[in-house]
């Protein structure tokens, strides 16, 4: 598909979301061939000092990362890296969850006019942050998953946006000793209290993805509950592709406590469905689909965690290991000189893998249903009945946000992961937490306002 975006195409473009990396525009226009598709356009952090959110060109030691995998560095000539990698995802995830899209390529005056035509729509610490990329001359045009083509008459159709982030718990033989924290609580849940701290968010969170990955139905249940008391950047809600519940931007507190109840209201509204209808439609659409199970066995590509890749990450940069330099620990330092004495083909398979791990505790699950017509016998599409509303539902599931991550990222990764270690060693939980979730008994937020049960 060969498509030019110009200036005169932009007021067709309008803000439906956002993360580190890409803003996402949605199609308002009338052109049969972009209709149901969204823009993922490239962004630019306006902070020089921080770590690009995205790989623009590979460096000779990405090149060394990245070069097993056939067309990955060639595809950066060609700028189409996003579809590249989407592949290389689709072989961890499945061909049928993974969209790769097509390169749309865009004029600069394109870019700078949607750029400032999105501006009122974006979260104001997003606008801070980053600006859309005019010195780009491509997008990622694709499908958007918040929609269902060809949707029954009179009926709504609903998709739930999860950033699950790390659904189970490290345990590498190089997390230090006084890190092993790690290996009792979650990530998630650790980071949580240091966001409390720093007043990113005003309440924590009782998800623990612990639940959402366990393959129990009801431990799901539990999960889905607790997105629906805070929602934070990890759950939104589409109806018709509008968002109506969640955060445009993917801030941390994107629905405020005190709204929450009438985000809901007009949820039910405009869904026809009950939150504790929604939250049994998706509970059962994920335990029957077993679409996270492909997710966790990527994520867990990373067996060495960020406390061991590191140090294969200086031996591939040809740089002295900023790391052991500060370690007095004669047990660890040994372990660390036997990775250092690792070849380079096996330093750079272990980097890639967390990489591609990395890929995964970040990206999203796009679950989009539709109400069955009562005659339809065969669907190309899975199914689940809801029992509380007698009706079934087709749904599709794609994962998306699937951004190779710059290599030298990870200096950020070992220093963020120590800085969320280090502050809940020291000061446990800052926040009301009702229970250890890291035990797997998170709660469903029985201090909400919300009554997620009839």
């Amino acid at each position: 598909m060969d498509v030019l975006l110009q200036a005169g195409d932009a007021g067709d473009w309008v803000y439906k979301g956002e993360g580190a990396a890409n803003l996402i525009l949605s199609y308002t226009g009338s052109s049969p061939s972009m209709i149901g598709k969204v823009l993922r356009a490239k962004k630019i952090l306006n902070d020089k000092a921080q770590p690009s959110p995205t790989c623009e060109v590979f460096s000779s030691s990405e090149q060394l990362v990245w070069g097993e995998i056939p067309g990955l560095v060639e595809s950066l000539k060609q700028d189409c890296l996003p579809q590249a990698y989407a592949q290389v995802m689709s072989q961890h995830l499945g061909a049928n969850h993974v969209d790769g899209g097509v390169r749309a390529r865009v004029s600069k005056e394109f870019l700078e006019i949607v750029g400032k035509n999105v501006l009122s729509s974006r979260p104001a610490w997003r606008v801070t942050a980053s600006a859309i990329d005019t010195s780009a001359d491509s997008a990622l045009l694709i499908s958007d998953h918040s929609l269902f083509s060809g949707k029954p008459r009179g009926s709504s159709c609903i998709a739930v946006e999860i950033k699950a982030k790390c659904g189970f718990l490290p345990s590498s033989e190089y997390i230090s000793q006084e890190n092993s924290i790690k290996k009792q609580v979650t990530r998630y849940k650790m980071h949580q209290q240091l966001k409390f701290h720093q007043g990113q968010i005003s309440k924590i969170s009782d998800y623990n993805p612990l639940d959402l990955f366990s393959g129990s139905k009801e431990r799901i249940r539990t999960a889905i509950k607790s997105f629906f008391s805070t929602p934070q950047n990890n759950f939104r809600i589409f109806v018709d592709g509008s968002l109506h519940f969640g955060g445009m931007g993917g801030g941390a507190d994107t629905v405020h406590p005190d709204e929450t109840e009438k985000c809901l209201e007009d949820l039910t509204k405009v869904s026809g469905l009950q939150p504790s209808d929604l939250i049994e439609l998706l509970s059962e659409a994920i335990f029957k689909s077993g679409v996270l199970d492909k997710l966790l066995v990527t994520q867990k590509l990373d067996d060495h965690d960020i406390e061991g890749a590191i140090h294969l990450y200086y031996d591939i940069i040809s740089q002295p290991c900023l790391v052991c330099k500060n370690i007095t620990d004669a047990e660890l330092l040994h372990k660390y000189s036997v990775l250092h004495s690792l070849s380079l083909d096996k330093s750079c398979k272990i980097v890639r893998d967390f990489l591609i791990a990395a890929t995964a505790k970040d990206c999203s699950l796009m679950m989009c249903f539709r109400p069955r017509e009562s005659e339809t016998t065969d669907s190309e599409y899975d199914s689940v009945f809801l029992e509380s509303v007698n009706r079934t539902y087709d749904y599709k599931a794609y994962f998306v946000d699937l951004d190779v991550k710059p290599l030298d990222k990870m200096p950020h990764y070992f220093k963020l992961d120590q800085k969320i270690v280090n502050f809940y060693t020291k000061n446990g939980e800052v926040g009301r937490v009702p229970c250890d979730s890291s035990k797997g008994g998170s709660t469903s937020g029985d201090d909400s306002k919300i009554q997620l049960e009839h």
